[in-house]
């Protein structure tokens, strides 16, 4: 095995004691992967659910069903020596877990690598995920007791105990066993420890998107000797939330290409996000020999979608995809209320808002024309405005009309009054309501600064504490910090009255069991933004009947925009249910979506 380096406890390592192939690659990369015969467990027949005894037992029906699904995708069976004689064949490929949001995915991943782990010892898995969720698949290791350790590569701090490679190596350093005992390691010594720990196969390791398009440039000759062996090794790559990398032009879609391994897993309670092109792209990167060719997905737009070709992209996806649509959530919570609001501003802000929608148009226009900015930030400026109109204080590039009429407001001696905005009226008032039926409220915004502006009236019309009363959550919030506020918010003995949670930041990975209201600020152009925030709530743990409310600002377009949204949802629906969906009365080539109207949930 190859050398530490010598270091002492005044100093940090050297870069010489740094040179990733003294701590990875010395010894270790002879072979990527399976290359020569394939080194199975002791365990010799039966069902693969011996491999951990006792866990069926313990998982939901769904689960079951997907995790022996898994199997028969990934390995060729669910029987351990029907699986040892399909191991080497090329006709095995991925599978895409489409199930709800708040349904265990993440538990029925791990169950599944666990016992995959138990067979092949030596598949080497990688798990990526959005970096904000690699922290809940850290506890959800430590819940199930998963005897091999998860490391984090994007984290400093590292879980060594039970990891016989970092076991070994500290026996034979007591100064690196000192300076693991106080987390006073170095970021990339520390990244390169746990490397090697799973380069041997003691570990699972998991890190972002984004650290692993970085980490597989391959710039530099140890760059690239971690390239090949992150592209090359792992046997097996599981992708939370695998809708992420859809866009086919990214650096991401095009590192995770290039892994060598067909056994992937993509999590994805929501895989139809835009378009049929992000679809294709996303099961390109499951199947890249199958779907390269085929043209089975529409180029048209949703509204020219017909029957035929959801049938036909169903019959295409269905020995692929394992779906289940929440029904665990229906039969053992207590209900999910969802509203749509529409709420008329006051004249004021109403003003406002007519006249940037106005500017909006106006902004449609070749891009050597505009002088005042393009159509998504009039978007994002009309939806702050939407919000209370003191949001508009301050905003760059505003035309003068918008202007003379922001001028003649007193904003700055508004702002901290929610019943100037009709949207801050109407989070103020659930607020109030909730206090005295002793429920909590989750609101979710794509901005922060609606959040910030609502933290701040909070705290003077109840005189509450950040901290205490209420709690913020953006994507500045460290894992740890996040983490505490996650506890609190959901223990019922906190003082906890209000969360304010960023979309994008907050809107999957996470358990906020503890609102049963949930307040979506803004509208998107993505359905499932939606789904996934209120799956922070409405989840397996919650106690209470769960409430939501969409706002919508009448004289917006976030009316023509909710009604995309339903289009995309209810295609969603159309490919990714087990439940049936509403049918065209004419046959055949009837198209499924009006071009216009209005749809309610």
């Amino acid at each position: 095995m190859a050398p530490m380096g010598n270091y002492s406890a005044e100093r940090e390592p050297t870069a010489r004691e740094l040179n990733m192939d003294n701590i990875i690659f010395n010894g270790i990369l002879t072979t990527m992967g399976y290359e020569g015969e394939y080194i199975t467990g002791s365990h010799k027949s039966g069902p693969v659910w011996n491999l951990i005894p006792g866990v069926r037992e313990d998982m939901f029906p769904h689960q079951q069903e997907a995790f022996e699904f898994m199997w028969k995708k990934l390995a060729g069976g669910i029987d351990i020596e029907e699986v040892k004689k399909f191991v080497k064949t090329d006709t095995l490929s991925g599978c895409v877990i489409s199930h709800a949001p708040g349904t265990g995915k993440t538990r029925l991943a791990i169950t599944f690598v666990q016992s995959y782990l138990e067979l092949f010892p030596q598949c080497f898995p990688v798990i990526i995920a959005p970096k904000g969720m690699l922290d809940t698949w850290e506890t959800e290791f430590r819940k199930w007791n998963v005897k091999i350790p998860f490391h984090i590569l994007n984290s400093r701090d590292i879980h060594w105990h039970g990891d016989k490679t970092v076991e070994k190596l500290a026996s034979n350093d007591k100064e690196l066993a000192r300076r693991l005992s106080i987390s006073s390691i170095d970021k990339n010594y520390m990244r390169a420890l746990k490397l090697r720990s799973w380069a041997e196969g003691s570990s699972i390791i998991g890190l972002s998107y984004s650290l692993f398009q970085k980490l597989t440039k391959g710039e530099g000759n140890d760059d690239d000797k971690l390239r090949q062996m992150l592209l090359q090794r792992p046997d097996l790559l599981i992708l939370d939330e695998g809708h992420t990398p859809r866009n086919k032009e990214s650096n991401i879609f095009k590192a995770l290409a290039e892994v060598r391994t067909k056994r992937r897993i993509i999590l994805s309670g929501t895989p139809f996000q835009n378009n049929f092109e992000e679809l294709r792209s996303v099961f390109s990167l499951l199947l890249p020999a199958n779907f390269e060719a085929m043209d089975f997905f529409p180029s048209s737009k949703l509204h020219n979608v017909t029957d035929v070709m959801v049938d036909e992209i169903r019959k295409r996806l269905d020995p692929f995809v394992h779906i289940h649509n929440g029904d665990i959530l229906h039969k053992s919570l207590k209900g999910l209320r969802e509203s749509v609001v529409i709420l008329n501003p006051l004249p004021s802000q109403k003003r406002i808002i007519a006249m940037m929608e106005k500017h909006k148009t106006r902004g449609k226009r070749p891009q050597k024309e505009k002088t005042h900015g393009g159509t998504l930030e009039w978007e994002y400026k009309i939806s702050l405005a939407s919000v209370h109109p003191s949001l508009v204080a301050g905003m760059k590039k505003l035309p003068k009309e918008v202007t003379s009429v922001v001028d003649e407001l007193p904003l700055e001696r508004l702002r901290l009054k929610p019943s100037e905005g009709v949207k801050t009226r109407f989070v103020y008032e659930v607020v109030r309501l909730c206090q005295a039926l002793k429920e909590r409220v989750l609101v979710f915004s794509q901005f922060l600064e609606p959040l910030d502006l609502i933290m701040q009236q909070l705290r003077k019309e109840f005189n509450w504490t950040k901290g205490k009363e209420i709690m913020y959550m953006s994507g500045n919030v460290s894992p740890k910090t996040r983490k505490a506020l996650m506890v609190a918010f959901n223990d019922v003995e906190s003082e906890a009255k209000v969360m304010l949670a960023s979309t994008k930041a907050c809107g999957e990975g996470i358990t906020l069991v503890g609102a049963s209201r949930v307040v979506l600020l803004d509208v998107v152009w993505n359905p499932s933004v939606g789904r996934q925030a209120i799956g922070r709530a409405y989840r397996i743990g919650q106690q209470k009947i769960v409430h939501t409310y969409n706002l919508i600002a009448e004289g917006t377009q976030e009316k023509a925009k909710y009604d995309t949204q339903a289009k995309k949802d209810q295609m969603s629906k159309l490919l990714f249910s087990s439940e049936p969906q509403p049918t065209q009365s004419a046959a055949g080539h009837q198209n499924l979506f009006p071009m216009t109207g209005f749809w309610n949930r």
